[in-house]
């Protein structure tokens, strides 16, 4: 079994939902407290031993990889004026050299279709999927109790969260089978059920780890909902060849791909910091007393 060293991240998305926000700034660069989005995926990424960050990428989509790379003037003056926090911090977070490669998707045409853009930098390898709309808060990462699972079963790896029954039409679901180390097999997917025939309420919430056998399926260009080429619909396929396992994680997810999402991902974050955490609720509680609805 091949070690798990790469991940795929498709931020070629228009992110309408933030216009005027996005018009020239890509949404995966709003920034949650003082970080943007993206980075919260790649850190949780890198958390789980990453150790190649693949991009997908689209137009106007270019600041995404100036920020991943080294910036000498901004390093430079930090150093001068003796921000030495500051500089680390940065320095931390800074992938090395040869560890980030962009592609573009070059035609917006699915989920699917993202990930097969990537086929040549992942190669023959298996790979992980984080979608960046999602990201993940608790004391261990989404992705490496996911790792843990693979270095036990091999085969693919999806991480579920339970939704209320009455939603489960809004998602991609999964039926749950036997348990299995961290982790159960999954008997079944479907994306977006009828109200009423779900199987279960289990649903994807973007972390996939995928075996590479799921390009030569997503090489069809088989389209399904919404006329796009559909990533759900390519894993049917596949598990009909291999097994797939299901991670069920119980830390808190925020959709910050919606307005809502990511103010309640803002609110979240900032009260998870031991600096910000009293004077957070002081300012939420005075807003909630003095701000009424429009």
């Amino acid at each position: 079994m091949k070690k798990l060293r790469k991940a795929v991240f498709p931020v070629a998305g228009l992110g309408t939902r933030f216009l005027p926000a996005t018009k020239a700034i890509p949404k995966e660069m709003l920034t949650v407290v003082d970080r943007p989005v993206i980075q919260y995926v790649v850190d949780e990424a890198r958390d789980a031993g990453i150790e190649h960050f693949i991009f997908v990428t689209g137009r106007n989509k270019a600041v995404i990889e100036d920020h991943f790379d080294v910036q000498f003037e901004l390093y430079n003056t930090l150093a001068e004026r003796g921000k030495t926090d500051e500089l680390a911090r940065l320095q931390k977070l800074q992938p090395l050299p040869g560890q980030t490669s962009f592609t573009r998707q070059q035609v917006p045409l699915g989920l699917g279709h993202a990930v097969w853009c990537a086929r040549d930098l992942v190669g023959d390898e298996p790979f992980a999927l984080l979608l960046p709309d999602m990201i993940m808060q608790s004391e261990r990462g989404c992705l490496r109790e996911m790792v843990d699972l693979f270095d036990e079963t091999g085969g693919n790896i999806i991480a579920v969260q339970e939704c209320d029954p009455a939603e489960t039409h809004k998602y991609g679901i999964v039926g749950r089978g036997a348990d299995v180390h961290n982790g159960f097999e999954v008997t079944s997917m479907v994306e977006k059920p009828p109200r009423g025939t779900a199987e279960s309420n289990l649903f994807l919430n973007g972390r996939y780890i995928l075996q590479p056998e799921i390009f030569e399926v997503l090489s069809k260009h088989e389209k399904g909902a919404g006329n796009e080429i559909q990533l759900t619909d390519a894993m049917l396929k596949l598990q009909n060849e291999q097994t797939f396992y299901g991670y069920h994680y119980k830390g808190r997810t925020f959709d910050c791909g919606s307005p809502e999402g990511f103010v309640e991902a803002n609110v979240a974050f900032a009260l998870w910091r031991s600096d910000m955490n009293q004077s957070m609720k002081e300012t939420i509680e005075r807003l909630s007393r003095e701000i009424k609805p429009v």
